[in-house]
């Protein structure tokens, strides 16, 4: 149990250092800026750890890009609840198009929604209510679509035998329906 716990910490680590790294690619809408790969990543954690691992990957990620000038304080509310929702919506119904719903509506309407509240009460910007969610929505569903054609490439190839999961997954019908071809 400690080894399985300390490999997701070590991942969570890795996939918030993946985000920092791929945060250059970047599409400035409005006031924003998306990161389709943060979507990407948020998703990957989601799926491979679990929603507080991928909260956690969402929050270091945030942080990072922030000190090194490469982020917003938007990017927190946005990655964090949508990594969260997509590790959630995955972790209950076994399904990779649901965990990336889960990101888009997460981090799209939620997130977006929320990304107001930070907007005007910390940085002090004028913006209306649902300013962000379309910018947020794009950028979410970017990435969902590239989580949507990884993650089961990556299930595939063994990727969740690294985090001791190969018993729970080959017990879900997407993995049966995969190995049966």
């Amino acid at each position: 149990m400690k080894n399985q716990n300390l490999r997701k910490i070590v991942m969570t680590a890795v996939f918030a250092a993946i985000a920092v790294a791929c945060s250059a690619i970047t599409i400035p809408v409005g006031g924003s800026k998306c990161a389709p790969m943060q979507h990407l990543v948020n998703i990957l954690s989601g799926v491979f750890l679990g929603p507080g691992y991928a909260a956690a990957q969402a929050f270091t990620a945030s942080l990072i890009r922030n000190l090194l000038g490469t982020g917003t304080l938007l990017a927190f509310p946005g990655s964090m609840i949508g990594a969260f929702l997509s590790g959630l919506a995955y972790q209950k119904l076994k399904k990779v198009p649901l965990a990336c719903i889960g990101e888009v509506i997460g981090t799209g309407v939620l997130g977006g929604i929320a990304a107001y509240f930070v907007a005007s009460l910390v940085m002090g910007r004028e913006a209306a209510f649902f300013t962000y969610v379309p910018a947020f929505l794009l950028s979410s569903f970017g990435g969902a679509l590239l989580a949507f054609l990884l993650v089961p490439a990556l299930q595939k190839a063994g990727f969740t035998r690294f985090f001791g999961q190969t018993d729970r997954i080959k017990e879900h019908p997407e993995y049966a329906k995969r190995s049966a071809e």
